[in-house]
């Protein structure tokens, strides 16, 4: 009989490493439930739970209410054909979980996989404390205990949140070890610049496209990637900061009002960039006067000695009444009355070239660079400003902004096989969408989108997909809508716009996108395809 248990034990643990691993990954990819972000995206798809995860439970019910009373740990220690039998088909049930689970780990196309910290480890190793709980308090029950268990393997992400409930207070303590250290540390760089930069959309190549630029004169650390939360601040400076840098660039990232608050009190920076302000996160933020007032915590905290660099195109920003006496510097390019304007923008399939006039100076001055779109544009002219004001010459900002690289995934372009690829697909907001179909207008030959649509709009996401669905229509030849149900309101929008029916393909699947393309690049026209938009690993159809 013991051989039986042992059967099922292994098979319930293979099960548990491949469906604790889904789960864990999407505890991380949600904050680790902040704000309810991880029980939100687990009411959304509970049909990721398999039908035949409940048969063991079944089966777990049944044996536990036939078999229990008086002689339970008898039968449970006895041969006993019916419980053994059953006990062996809820262990197959589990090995082919276990199976199925690996087969589905593998077919998910994760945008950022599990990354395995320190805190996932303490979580995994919470988790399989918590299932070793019963099978030391509830041995003696050995009916009960399989259908605690099978109970269990079947709300698995309900016990990896416990875990994370039951590690909360050890988390708490790492956190603010760490966050002490770095603020002893930043407080030591009595001559280190802080920028901080904030905003709906943009705030990562910003941050690059900043660096790139103050770069030709001081010695700058970006915060990487897009670690723009405490935690990913706190491991810049802990891990990257020295003592050779002379400006620190903290990207600021937010799905509440008072988390930017939050890090300029952790960073205090003196200077700060405001990109474009949007209804990115609308559904957390819970309004757009939210987010803006969220936004501009990062103005509201700089100095009266620094500076904040706005975009005077945005009306959100132009419209918003300062807190503080920090002063402004405007940028733009519709709106004349900028203190840095760029006119005469031309763009190709080779970059973007365009004059850079100064308020109080006629002078024009002329930049190139290889990024795409004018949101690119916007962003320079933010690092010109901050450029200007940290003394660096005309002429290095020339040269600077010539070697700026291109953000990966935004509006990159590149040659793939036979094709051009407009490759936008990290994230995806109205007005990055509605740039990105002007920047494919632009290009020559056969035009094609890719697109699984834009998430976290709150009550307007259908609104604004839909508006994206007419905005392809001016430009593309052919929509590649990736995922049925998600897309319907850009389909709609399509046709309401006239789109040929015909050239409209769904896919479940991105890479059938890819296949697809291949077949237009037969014709003597060039084909440029602007994949707009990736979904996180949080979005499954």
């Amino acid at each position: 009989m013991k051989y039986v248990y042992i059967f099922l034990l292994v098979s319930i643990l293979f099960c548990l490493i491949f469906k604790s691993k889904r789960y864990l990954h999407m505890l991380q990819q949600n904050l680790y439930n902040e704000n309810n972000r991880y029980f939100k995206w687990y009411s959304k798809n509970l049909k990721e739970l398999f039908d035949i995860d409940l048969i063991p439970i079944l089966i777990a019910l049944f044996l536990y209410i036939k078999e229990s009373g008086p002689n339970a740990l008898k039968c449970a220690t006895s041969c006993n054909p019916i419980a053994n039998i059953s006990i062996i088909i809820i262990s197959v049930i589990y090995i082919i979980l276990g199976l199925l689970w690996r087969k589905r780990l593998k077919s998910y196309q994760n945008k950022k996989p599990l990354v395995i910290t320190a805190r996932v480890k303490r979580l995994i190793v919470t988790t399989f404390i918590l299932y070793l709980i019963p099978i030391i308090f509830v041995s003696m029950s050995y009916y009960l205990l399989i259908l605690i268990l099978t109970v269990m393997v079947y709300l698995n992400p309900i016990v990896v949140w416990i875990a994370k409930v039951v590690n909360t207070p050890v988390e708490k303590c790492v956190y603010y070890y760490y966050l002490t250290h770095a603020k002893v540390k930043l407080k030591s760089m009595n001559n280190l610049k802080v920028i901080g930069i904030t905003g709906s959309y943009g705030k990562t190549s910003s941050k690059n496209i900043l660096s790139d630029i103050l770069n030709i004169k001081y010695n700058t650390l970006p915060s990487p990637r897009n670690l723009n939360t405490p935690y990913g601040l706190m491991i810049t400076i802990n891990n990257h900061l020295d003592k050779f840098n002379d400006v620190f660039i903290a990207e600021m990232g937010a799905y509440t009002r008072g988390e930017i608050k939050d890090l300029c009190n952790f960073v205090h920076p003196s200077y700060g960039i405001l990109t474009r302000i949007g209804t990115a996160h609308l559904e957390s933020f819970g309004s757009e006067e939210n987010i803006v007032k969220g936004k501009f915590e990062l103005i509201e905290s700089l100095p009266s000695d620094g500076f904040a660099v706005l975009n005077i195109d945005d009306e959100k920003q132009v419209n918003y009444d300062l807190k503080n006496n920090v002063r402004v510097i405007w940028i733009g390019i519709d709106n004349k009355d900028a203190d840095v304007r760029a006119t005469n923008i031309k763009c190709s399939n080779k970059g973007t070239s365009f004059d850079v006039i100064f308020k109080g100076e006629k002078e024009k001055y002329k930049f190139e660079t290889k990024l795409l779109g004018d949101h690119s544009v916007y962003n320079i002219l933010a690092g010109i400003a901050c450029g200007r004001e940290f003394d660096i010459p005309i002429e290095d900002l020339q040269s600077s902004v010539k070697t700026v690289r291109t953000v990966e995934h935004r509006l990159e372009l590149k040659k793939l096989g036979n094709f051009y690829q407009i490759d936008d697909a990290y994230n995806s907001n109205p007005v990055g969408a509605k740039n990105a179909c002007k920047v494919l207008g632009m290009m020559p030959g056969i035009k094609v989108v890719v697109t699984p649509g834009m998430i976290e709009l709150g009550d307007k996401e259908d609104y604004y997909n839909k508006e994206f669905g007419k905005q392809i229509a001016e430009v593309a030849d052919y929509a590649v809508l990736v995922g049925e149900e998600k897309t319907k309101p850009i389909k709609d929008g399509l046709i309401d716009n006239g789109f040929d029916k015909d050239k409209i393909i769904v896919y479940n699947d991105v890479r059938d996108a890819y296949s697809f393309i291949g077949t237009l690049t037969n014709n003597k026209e060039d084909v440029y395809a602007l994949f707009e938009n990736d979904l996180p690993d949080t979005y499954n159809e």
